[in-house]
């Protein structure tokens, strides 16, 4: 069963959160956001593909890797909808499918303007 993502009203992105991961180290927090921002697109199609064919073990498996890398970024809304998709790869679970990949294209989408505007600030 599809649950919810958890907190709709937490912050997309915590770079606060983020930075203090970093221990302020802004040039790791630059190559983390700019790895990010290079492999998400690839691994975001790749669940895509899955979710169309209906490939329930590498919707698990995509993810699982999405969830890992928006959990560490601080990104927990978008983590949540990717934990929902692990969990609906998991168990099989193919209605609403295609309702929570678009929800976590569409949080991952919302971030990038975000990251965009952290790689500048982290440069400063």
């Amino acid at each position: 069963m599809q649950k919810p993502v958890q907190n709709m009203t937490a912050p997309a992105f915590n770079f606060a959160n983020l930075l203090d991961r970093v221990e302020n180290d802004r040039e790791l927090l630059r190559d983390l956001l700019a790895i990010f921002k290079q492999d998400s697109p690839r691994h975001l199609l790749s669940l895509k593909e899955a979710v169309l064919h209906s490939e329930m073990k590498q919707v698990q498996a995509s993810s699982h890797t999405l969830k890992g890398m928006l959990s560490n970024l601080s990104m927990d809304r978008a983590a949540d909808a990717a934990a929902n998709l692990e969990q609906m790869g998991r168990h099989e679970e193919r209605a609403g499918l295609k309702d929570a990949l678009t929800l976590l294209e569409q949080e991952v989408a919302d971030l990038m303007p975000m990251v965009d505007s952290y790689l500048q600030r982290a440069r400063r």
